[in-house]
């Protein structure tokens, strides 16, 4: 969950900022070396329940059941987020980067708002390419959020924002979301799993399809 902070206002430090994280994740995936024998991280209470949504991307309407036969990878998150979402969407781009051209074709990444008061859908993919060019902004009305939210199991809360000041935060779960070929719940990874570990879980997600 995201620790109440005020995101950067300066779009230039917030591109350096991400810049680094992305590095240092890239870094990290390069030294990190997956185990086979290692077990997975986490299985989902409640895997297989119905996980299906249907927002607003950039480029029109996006539904869950448009990638059936694929496997999904959700994040929850928000632009404007300083430290947690950027660290997290680097480790899955550095993640989908590892994966072949072939395996790629076969999986899909999400990128829901939190902060649909906010992040309109241009900027949500103005901000999810920098990180993957596969990551698919996605937002919606504030129920269709709440929606989307309750069936995966999703926290969130806008911060009150100080005197003066009119930026704010939003705490939120840090999880990235497995969604098998069928379109249900697969699995989850916690904030903070090495990129060698998230791509191994879709490669065998991928195997088992």
């Amino acid at each position: 969950m995201n620790a109440p902070a005020t995101p950067p206002r300066d779009p230039a430090a917030r591109r350096v900022l991400i810049a680094t994280l992305v590095l240092l994740v890239a870094v990290t995936a390069a030294l990190v070396v997956w185990q086979p024998g290692r077990p997975d991280r986490g299985t989902l209470p409640g895997a297989g329940r119905d996980v299906s949504f249907a927002l607003q991307s950039a480029d029109g309407p996006v539904r869950l059941a448009d990638f059936r036969g694929q496997v999904g990878v959700v994040y929850f998150g928000y632009t404007f987020c300083p430290d947690v979402c950027p660290t997290s969407l680097a480790t899955l781009g550095a993640a989908l980067g590892s994966l072949s051209a072939a395996e790629l074709a076969r999986v899909q990444p999400f990128f829901i708002s939190v902060d649909p008061a906010r992040d309109t859908p241009e900027q949500l993919k103005n901000y999810s390419r920098f990180f993957h060019p596969k990551l698919l902004g996605l937002t919606g009305s504030p129920e269709a959020i709440a929606d989307v939210a309750r069936r995966y199991g999703v926290y969130y809360a806008a911060q009150t924002p100080a005197a003066g000041d009119t930026g704010y935060s939003v705490d939120h779960t840090s999880v990235l979301y497995l969604i098998g070929p069928d379109g249900s719940l697969a699995g989850q990874l916690p904030h903070g799993t090495p990129p060698a570990e998230v791509a191994a879980a879709l490669r065998r997600l991928l195997a088992a399809s």
